[in-house]
């Protein structure tokens, strides 16, 4: 069986990536979650992980690290991982690449926090300016590929490389297009998003730089996670 390493479900964006993946396509998998440390993780996380980051997926001998990495690794086993058309297959991939190496002013100025509620203070342009591509993008892949989800009817990897954006829609309430605000609904309405955010919450670790990162960007309105 798959042995998932992962850190805090509120924190980590790149873990919720094949945690989700494999959650919603019922690939059997086992979970170890490995907390974050004030400061440097690179000890720690390099027991497992080559990199010294997560995710990493471990199958018997074989070690895959980076989130890209092991859907592809997956898709070798299930091509549900990929939608089924291979133009769908294409745009999917371009829109994963997309999310996985840009949007670097959202990741860093929104940082994923699961159980709080931010009012920003503002919002620089540069940030505005990427989620008006993130919403053209969501609209593309939904009015091309008919929904619900980003490639069609099915959820696939795509989907899973943009499930962390729905949580920081949530947490910050995120100005984007209706139908892009429809479909964060709608991956955050799925039982394993739920369930993911069910744990979150229940996380009492608390690592101060990722705290502190959340609280830069306006007023904290809302703690939900257990104290």
């Amino acid at each position: 069986m798959y042995q998932l390493y992962i850190a805090n479900k509120n924190y980590s964006s790149w873990s919720l990536r094949p945690w989700i993946l494999l959650s919603q396509l019922g690939i059997p998998f086992e979970e170890h979650i490995v907390p974050f440390n004030t400061g440097s993780n690179w000890e720690k996380f390099r027991s497992f992980s080559p990199s010294g980051k997560v995710p990493c997926l471990a199958d018997d001998q074989i070690i895959v690290w980076d989130s890209l990495a092991i859907t592809e690794y997956l898709a070798e086993s299930y091509p549900a991982v990929w939608p089924d058309s291979r133009e769908a297959r294409a745009w999917a991939r371009c829109a994963s690449a997309e999310m996985h190496s840009g949007f670097s002013v959202l990741r860093n100025r929104c940082p994923m926090s699961v159980g709080v509620r931010i009012r920003p203070h503002q919002l620089p342009e540069q940030l505005l300016t990427e989620l008006t591509r993130l919403s053209e993008l969501w609209e593309q892949g939904l009015n091309q590929f008919g929904g619900p989800f980003l490639a069609g009817k099915k959820f696939t990897a795509v989907d899973a490389f943009f499930a962390p954006v729905a949580f920081r829609i949530q947490s910050y309430d995120l100005p984007v297009s209706p139908a892009a605000k429809a479909y964060a609904e709608r991956l955050l309405n799925l039982q394993s998003m739920m369930e993911w955010e069910e744990e979150a919450l229940k996380e009492v670790w608390r690592e101060e730089g990722h705290e502190q990162e959340a609280l830069a960007i306006g007023v904290l309105l809302n703690d939900l996670r257990a104290e």
